[in-house]
């Protein structure tokens, strides 16, 4: 079974007689082009699990194979898809219980992103809610820590999870970025000290736009725009009493939304400026493993709970604060240093030298 259809294929005999001179075991003739047993390319079988992350049903393998290779009997038979998706769905669950069992006391997290992807799962009679937490090691390098469902209530949910990697081992990171959901409750089940928070501006700025009309979202988005994007802390601090200025008289509720929060929204500005653009938001590094709509598994009316979460889940690469001059902040930002108005100002060491001296 091949890509462009069924191909008779005529293996022939090998009579092989040898035999390994030092252990006296015989050796086996293996063909690469085709192995032994094989019946269907391997290109046929990679793409059986990739149709059912993609929401095809197991018993639609069949007919769906059939129009696509028009050949019914290169499709195998209905028991063969089933039982293939059935092994590799054990699999799957055996890697994500593995995967998520793991200990995390041998990483250190200088930044840890945390934030909830809403999927349209009919569960139960709650809404299902991926909580996915990504952190930065001091070298640069991004690792998907955590990947889990969460029914409750969102900061119980995150607590929990916060609760399970602290019993695996994991030291608090400096810089901990989610949102409102995330909030000091959760945080408390971090192992100590605690990390500072920094608010998501991309969620906080979707709940202003809530407490504004339409007409003055255009405007306001600019506003707000000139509060994250400022050359330091304190223009950025202006720029958010501005916005109040313009709009706290007719919409008090939207100004309260910033200005409640303004220190948890302007953390950043204590970090490198070269980590600025990633660490006020939470939304690129979220997008990176957020699911397509159709990953959803409501093939056959019978949704799964997250089948598939052991799959690439633990891949690693350049981290949001990674890229050539910038992985090296990340050390300084692990040993305490300052950082004004985003240049280093003072490692730790220094007042310790020059006390010594």
């Amino acid at each position: 079974m091949t890509g462009a259809g069924a191909v008779t294929v005529a293996a022939p005999r090998v009579n092989d007689k040898r035999v390994d001179p030092e252990t006296v075991v015989r050796q086996r003739f293996s063909s690469a082009i085709l192995p032994a047993w094989a019946r269907k390319s391997p290109k046929v079988a990679e793409v059986l699990p990739l149709l059912n992350l993609h929401g095809l049903s197991s018993l639609d393998f069949a007919p769906a194979l059939e129009q696509f290779l028009g050949s019914a009997p290169a499709v195998g038979t209905q028991g063969e898809g089933q039982q293939t998706i059935t092994r590799l769905t054990t699999q799957w669950q055996d890697e994500a219980r593995l995967f998520a069992d793991r200990s995390l006391s041998d990483v250190d997290y200088v930044y840890l992103w945390v934030d909830g992807i809403h999927v349209n799962v009919r569960l139960e009679q709650e809404k299902l809610c991926l909580l996915v937490m990504i952190g930065v090691r001091t070298d640069g390098k991004e690792k998907l820590i955590a990947l889990t469902d969460g029914y409750r209530k969102p900061t119980e949910s995150w607590a929990g999870l916060l609760r399970d990697v602290k019993r695996r081992g994991m030291r608090a990171p400096v810089l901990a970025m989610g949102d409102g959901a995330f909030g000091s409750g959760p945080r408390r089940g971090m192992c100590s000290p605690r990390p500072r928070a920094q608010r998501c501006w991309f969620h906080k700025s979707a709940n202003v736009l809530s407490a504004l009309p339409k007409s003055a979202h255009p405007a306001a988005l600019r506003v707000m725009q000139d509060i994250y994007n400022a050359e330091d802390g304190d223009l950025a601090r202006t720029a958010a009493y501005a916005f109040a200025d313009a709009y706290g008289v007719k919409f008090p509720k939207a100004v309260a939304k910033i200005i409640d929060d303004l220190d948890v929204l302007l953390e950043f500005y204590n970090f490198p400026a070269e980590h600025w653009v990633h660490l006020r938001t939470t939304n690129p590094s979220v997008l990176r493993d957020r699911p397509a709509p159709h990953e959803s598994h409501q093939s056959s009316g019978v949704p799964r709970r997250w089948s598939g979460d052991g799959a690439q889940a633990d891949r690693s690469g350049p981290g949001p604060a990674a890229g050539g001059e910038r992985t090296a902040a990340g050390r300084p930002v692990r040993a305490g240093a300052t950082f004004h108005p985003g240049k280093l100002v003072e490692r730790p060491d220094d007042s310790a030298e020059a006390q010594v001296a």
